[in-house]
């Protein structure tokens, strides 16, 4: 697989792999030499441990006969095993797995200053921004994110739909920063990843938390819940005296501040809170951003390219950051007049056609609310928005985004997203649901249209010109989950192709 790490071969005896994890069971031969990690059987190769994980979809030890077949000489399990082959017995084989990956990547997180990036919106460009300003500084780098692994040399990987990858890859990753001399590495943290131990026995020495709203309750439940699982970064670098950049501005960033016990903390602020960094003067135009940073008494004329006032936000906690890594503010307010977008964020597409057309990541009502206010604050035609939201995730927001679109956009056309295994029809529906309560009005100011090619095609047929078309939702992805299958979807691609099709281009 061209996304699996690429590191020099590892030996572990099974025996050592399990002292260090100082649980559960060990059964059988523990001189067993290990040479691999893998919860993939499909994955696994002669000499690997094969983890058997427990899913919302699928249990991995369903397939441990196919591991065992495949060459795997032990297992990680929760349940005691039939086949004759040595295996470690825990209550929790996730939880394990982060302890059995990290000892035998030899706890690369010691050897980098690792850097953890969370919340709700703005971890991707964010992450961005920090690796920028590290660079700037001749800094070697490294980032684990949504949009890509960068691992040092010019090496990159692409792993689709997992922002925070199980922790035996992350650890791999981690290990072949350190080969390839990265210094300082990224991590975007997910409330799943956190919550589900993929960053266990991460040591890391930083981290910064953008904002926290309304995501992810099918799995955490409750809001409370999700902001307490993203708090766990923060408590991973407390445990070490490490520094955490918080948000004062947003109530759930804040809200993290109590698990910070023990760690230098940076707060910062673009709505006049008082905070260690803070932005004022404000200006936000159609190429980009400027604002005054105040640091330590001493103000600073900052221009970026990046639109719109989050990303004031995004760029304050990368500073602080940055602040924290020993980078100069000069070096800093420098370097951000040159940072480049982030694929699939603000995206302008131009093949000549008369109306503007953007493709954003924005899938949550926060950030649709963001970005909408931000184009309408730029624009004077209309704005149509291509919109949906993930199957088996939660149901909870769409209905909110329903809202949020027929607050801000004159035409909204709801489409697919990654339904998975629900309808997509029922999907769509309780989106429209929110659009009804601020009145919108099927066939009028908004439509369904499931196939998300058709509704990118309509998008485009009703532009006029002037007008702009924002395609939110999929921004980066290379695909749409149907089912369990990942169709092939490059939503810029399909963009291009269909503003060629269009008969006035």
């Amino acid at each position: 697989m061209t996304w699996l790490p690429r590191v020099q071969p590892r030996q572990a005896r099974l025996g050592d792999l399990h002292r260090a994890l100082g649980i559960g069971t060990l059964h059988g031969n523990p001189d067993t030499v290990v040479s691999g990690v893998h919860y993939d059987s499909r994955l696994v190769t002669p000499g690997d441990l094969f983890a058997a994980l427990r899913g919302a979809d699928f249990d991995g030890h369903d397939y441990i006969d196919r591991a065992i077949a495949a060459g795997a000489t032990a297992l990680l399990v929760e349940t005691p095993v039939k086949q004759d082959i040595p295996n470690i017995v825990v209550a929790n084989s996730r939880a394990a797995l982060a302890g059995i990956a990290t000892s035998f990547y030899g706890h690369p997180g010691n050897e980098l200053c690792l850097i953890g990036l969370t919340g709700t919106d703005g971890k991707t460009t964010t992450s961005f921004l920090v690796e920028h300003l590290l660079r700037a500084a001749g800094l070697d780098t490294g980032l684990v994110g949504t949009v890509g692994i960068h691992v040092g040399g010019g090496v990159s990987y692409e792993l689709p739909h997992q922002t925070t990858p199980e922790s035996n890859l992350l650890q791999g990753y981690l290990r072949e920063m350190v080969e390839r001399d990265v210094s300082h590495a990224v991590v975007e943290a997910t409330s799943h990843g956190l919550a589900m131990h993929r960053l266990d026995g991460t040591r890391f020495a930083m981290a910064g938390v953008t904002n926290m709203t309304h995501e992810h309750l099918e799995y955490h439940k409750t809001v409370e819940n999700y902001w307490r699982a993203k708090a766990i970064l923060v408590e991973h670098v407390a445990a070490h005296g490490g520094t955490v950049v918080l948000n004062a501005d947003d109530p759930g960033s804040m809200s993290a501040l109590p698990y910070a016990t023990g760690a230098t903390v940076i707060t910062t602020s673009s709505a006049g809170q008082a905070a260690d960094l803070r932005a004022t003067d404000l200006s936000v135009r159609a190429n980009g951003t400027s604002f005054t940073l105040h640091v330590d008494g001493v103000a600073s004329q900052v221009e970026m390219p990046l639109i719109g006032g989050f990303n004031v936000d995004n760029a304050l906690i990368a500073i602080g950051i940055g602040r924290a890594a020993g980078v100069p503010v000069d070096t800093m307010v420098t370097s951000l007049a040159t940072v480049q977008g982030v694929p699939g964020r603000m995206q302008r597409i131009d093949e000549g056609q008369p109306f503007s057309v953007i493709v954003d990541y924005a899938h949550t009502p926060e950030s649709l609310r963001k970005i909408l206010t931000l184009l309408r604050s730029l624009q004077r035609g209309r704005i149509i928005v291509v919109s949906g939201s993930a199957g088996e995730r939660d149901p909870t927001k769409r209905p909110l985004q329903g809202e949020v679109c027929a607050e801000l956009a004159d035409l909204s056309i709801f489409a697919d997203e990654d339904p998975r295994n629900e309808d997509p029809e029922r999907i769509l529906e309780d989106i429209a649901t929110g659009a009804r309560r601020r009145g919108s009005v099927e066939g009028e100011t908004y439509l369904k249209i499931a196939d998300r090619r058709a509704a990118i095609s309509r998008a485009f047929a009703e532009a006029r010109p002037g007008d702009v078309v924002l395609l939110a939702g999929k921004g980066h992805e290379r695909s749409i989950i149907v089912g369990y299958e990942h169709t092939p979807w490059d939503e810029v691609a399909v963009a291009r192709e269909l503003l060629h099709e269009m008969p006035a281009l």
